[in-house]
């Protein structure tokens, strides 16, 4: 069922945002201080190509503070709008029970929008 529910999910949008959250990566990486912030934003790339049945774990203590603040600066980078942009989708898709599975997934991203630093992506 992951299979099929992945295989909509990539013709129906996810390849498109995970070609922007791709470009996107390798715009921020083209600056020195932009590489921890494109990392993440390759995770989020990876996580909206094929989001049924993957899901986030965290990476534990040693990455503690630093991923703390390393969080609270890519909110205002663009974590923000990324994880509202999902919120809406997600809330869009909800409206009819079809939609609810795919609602799921972008709530699921936008937690990863709002939190990138300390998680792994788990296929």
């Amino acid at each position: 069922m992951n299979l099929l529910l992945n295989i909509i999910w990539v013709l129906f949008g996810g390849l498109m945002i995970a070609i922007e959250y791709a470009l996107s990566s390798l715009l921020m990486m083209l600056t020195i201080i932009g590489i921890p912030f494109g990392l993440q934003t390759l995770k989020l790339a990876a996580m909206s190509l094929w989001p049924f049945g993957s899901g986030t774990t965290s990476s534990g203590w040693p990455s503690g503070c630093l991923a703390g603040i390393m969080n609270i600066i890519w909110w205002f980078v663009g974590g923000i709008p990324i994880a509202l942009t999902h919120l809406v989708w997600g809330v869009v898709f909800c409206i009819t029970i079809i939609g609810i599975p795919f609602g799921m997934q972008h709530f699921k991203l936008m937690r990863l929008a709002f939190f990138p630093f300390g998680k792994e992506v788990v296929m």
